[in-house]
């Protein structure tokens, strides 16, 4: 596929069949991200992937530590608020994604079975975690983001699925501890990766975009 309908066709996956993807293909999905533009050419990321028992150990413990009711502390913090223009678009995704799966995502029991879904990876034979060294300044975070999103398209491209997943860094020094990562990382994303299993109705919601002129002003 071209690079437009690359960006345009990729969707957030939130489940996956069970079948492993071919180490050499996860190989190439990374190296490709690597040739994400940073600041000065400084490549301010780092890359965990997870597979077989080790993914299953670190779901289980993290499903435990929620049903234990241990504080989260992500090293980036979830947001309190949202600015009019970005909560309305947030407000109609909760209200979208309500009508089309009878999913709430504003009742607190829903959000506590999401996070159980997201510690599972939603079932994906992988799982991805991206960080960096916590003394990197916004623009190292900037990088990374951009990391990320060349590295969920080029997943794309080879026909596999991705979700990212703020949620899955909700206990960053526990994953920290359990992949054996120095505490001077900052964890900034969780991915699951895998073969996207489109007849799953969690994958039937397709969410839109703002119209353009609601965010370009042009100037001459």
């Amino acid at each position: 596929m071209d690079a437009i309908d690359c960006i345009k066709t990729r969707m957030s996956i939130r489940k996956f069949k069970a079948d492993p993807v071919p180490q050499d293909v996860l190989r190439q999905v990374v190296e490709t991200a690597q040739w994400s533009p940073s600041y000065k050419n400084s490549q301010p990321w780092e890359v965990v992937v997870l597979s077989g028992a080790k993914k299953k150990a670190l779901s289980k413990m993290l499903v435990e530590l929620l049903e234990s009711g241990k504080e989260m502390c992500p090293d980036i913090a979830a947001p309190e608020s949202w600015p009019e223009a970005e909560g309305a678009r947030i407000a109609d995704l909760f209200r979208k994604r309500k009508e089309a799966t009878g999913i709430d995502l504003s009742d607190p029991a829903i959000v506590y079975k999401a996070k159980v879904a997201n510690f599972n990876f939603y079932a994906a034979p992988h799982a991805i975690y991206l960080f960096q060294e916590e003394s990197l300044s916004q623009w190292s975070l900037f990088d990374l983001g951009l990391f990320a999103q060349s590295l969920m398209l080029a997943a794309h491209a080879k026909g596999l699925g991705t979700v990212p997943q703020a949620f899955a860094t909700d206990y960053a020094a526990d994953v920290k501890r359990f992949l054996d990562i120095p505490d001077s990382k900052r964890l900034v994303l969780g991915i699951s990766i895998g073969y996207p299993d489109m007849d799953s109705p969690a994958n039937a919601l397709r969410t839109d975009r703002s119209g353009l002129d609601e965010i370009v002003r042009w100037v001459e």
